[in-house]
């Protein structure tokens, strides 16, 4: 716990992560803030799915329509807040010469995301007022 608060506090003071270890090859660097952007793309894509299902579906019911709509939501929350510690994570270890660090949230992501799609199809095959 007290790492991720140290983390936390990294994520507004980027110059802090410089003072560790040694300077990186940039080519990892810059894969490491692609793959940042990446996750922020994929976070908007769930939060603008989130708005969809809840703008767009008005015959859907209320329940089915709030529910798929907020863990789209929620998903994108994560997943931009996972973007950034991944990435502080992820320079620090290059900066140090360790392993890159490992996570669980894209199989957690991956699970979320397949369940929302699977209630999607039950509503598609039951109709949005079944």
């Amino acid at each position: 716990m007290i790492q991720f608060v140290r983390n936390v506090r990294l994520w507004f003071a980027p110059e802090e992560v410089r003072q560790e270890g040694g300077t990186p090859d940039y080519r990892f660097s810059l894969a490491n803030e692609r793959t940042f952007l990446a996750w922020l793309r994929t976070a908007l894509a769930l939060i603008g799915g989130g708005f969809a299902v809840d703008q767009f579906l008005p015959g859907l019911r209320w329940g089915w329509r709030v529910g798929l709509a907020l863990a789209l939501l929620a998903a994108g929350v994560l997943c931009s807040l996972r973007a950034v510690n991944h990435w502080v994570r992820c320079e620090r270890a290059m900066r140090r010469g360790e392993d890159l660090p490992v996570s669980r949230f894209p199989a957690l992501l991956s699970m979320v995301v397949a369940v929302v799609a699977v209630a999607m199809v039950v509503v598609v095959l039951v109709g949005w007022e079944g």
